[in-house]
């Protein structure tokens, strides 16, 4: 696995209006993001939310597609995530989809992770690059 450092700018926008029913809200979102460093990059997602009454309870699903450079290699490629906000404490998983790359980074196959610090946001994405099935 190779591993990619850097961070990134987000910012995102209601796609359309929030459904409260029952102590429990939907929502959907537009994500758009400038990402630097080992991946010099720009992305636009859509997430969906679910939140509740309970105070840091909250889970969601994103996909976005993640155009640029990675390690100097150009194309694009899709980014699913996963996330659970359970009282506070999160759990996350990002992962390429697979088959998603174009250009020179057909066959990517990898993992991200995100921390957020003093309202910073960071990546560390450990990734391969595989030859695509004939």
């Amino acid at each position: 696995m190779t591993k990619a450092r850097g961070g990134f700018d987000v910012e995102m926008r209601p796609d359309s209006e929030d459904d409260s029913a029952e102590g429990t809200t939907l929502g959907c979102m537009v994500v758009d993001k400038q990402i630097y460093g080992d991946l010099e990059a720009s992305s636009r997602g859509r997430m969906l939310t679910g939140m509740t009454d309970v105070e840091g309870s909250a889970g969601y699903v994103l996909i976005e597609r993640v155009r640029g450079r990675l390690h100097g290699r150009t194309g694009t490629f899709l980014l699913q995530h996963w996330g659970i906000l359970d009282h506070g404490a999160p759990r996350q998983m990002i992962e390429v989809v697979p088959d998603s790359g174009t250009g020179e980074l057909a066959g990517l196959k990898g993992n991200l992770t995100v921390q957020i610090a003093e309202g910073k946001h960071s990546y560390e994405f450990d990734y391969t690059l595989v030859g695509r099935p004939r």
